[in-house]
C-alpha cells in the first residue's frame, strides 16, 4: 500500500504505520508531516533530528501531539529503536479524529543516523540517560551499603533499605526525588531538555 506518490510501501501495523527514514526525510522537507519525538528531554537535549518536536512516552498527552497535525498532515512518533514510538502511536490513535495518518518510525533515530541521515548533537550532555544515572547511583549505594552492613556493622543495612523504600515510593507515586536531583545537575541541563518528566518536563 503506498501512502503517497512521493513515498515508497509502507508496513501495516495493527492500527497505524510504520514508515522508512527515507519516508520521513522527505515528508519533513515537503512539509507534509510532523515528527513527535517521545524520549526523554536529557535524550532529546543530547542529540535528535532537526524539527522533531518532544512530547515524552513517560507523560505523553495524545492531545497535545496531535494538536501540531495541521489538516492533510501526516504525524511520525519517533523514538531511539522504534518500541515507545508505535506505544505511542497506538495512544494517539485512540484519541486521533477520522483521516489522521499515523504512522511510527521504523528503527527510530538508531536507523536514521544507520542511513546517514542528519542529527543535530550536543556533546555537552551526558550520554547516558537521567533513569540510567539514578539506576547507577542507587544500585552502588546499596552495593556499599550490603558491604558495610556484612563487614562492619548489621546496622548498616538501614543504607540499602532507605533506598528500596525510595525506589517503592517512586513506583507508586510516579515521582522520583533522586531523577529531580540529577536531572538538575550541570551535565544534564546543558541545552534544551535535560530532565526527565520526573523533574516536571512535561508540564
Amino acid at each position: 500500500m503506498t501512502t503517497s506518490a512521493h513515498t515508497t510501501t509502507s508496513t501495516t501495523l495493527a492500527s497505524f504505520q510504520e514508515a522508512t527514514p527515507a519516508q520521513v526525510r522527505q515528508w519533513l522537507r515537503s512539509g507534509e508531516a510532523v515528527l513527535i519525538d517521545v524520549r526523554e528531554p536529557d535524550e532529546f537535549a543530547r542529540e535528535h533530528i532537526a524539527g522533531a518536536v518532544l512530547v515524552p512516552l513517560s507523560c505523553f498527552d495524545p492531545a497535545r501531539a496531535l494538536s501540531r497535525v495541521r489538516p492533510g498532515q501526516r504525524v511520525v512518533m519517533q523514538c531511539k529503536g522504534g518500541r515507545r514510538s508505535a506505544d505511542a502511536c497506538r495512544l494517539a490513535m485512540a484519541h486521533a479524529s477520522s483521516g489522521v495518518m499515523v504512522f511510527t518510525l521504523a528503527g527510530g533515530i538508531e536507523a536514521w543516523k544507520k542511513d546517514n541521515l542528519p542529527v543535530e548533537m550536543n556533546s555537552k550532555v551526558l550520554g547516558i540517560s537521567v533513569m540510567r544515572q539514578v539506576q547507577l547511583v542507587i544500585g552502588l549505594m546499596v552495593l556499599i551499603g550490603s558491604a558495610l552492613a556484612w563487614f562492619v556493622d548489621p546496622r548498616f543495612v538501614a543504607f540499602p533499605a532507605f533506598f528500596g523504600a525510595g525506589l517503592a515510593f517512586a513506583g507508586a507515586s510516579g515521582t522520583c526525588a533522586m531523577a529531580t536531583l540529577i536531572g538538575k545537575m550541570p551535565w544534564n541541563k546543558a541545552g534544551k531538555g535535560g530532565a526527565s518528566c520526573a523533574t516536571g518536563a512535561c508540564k
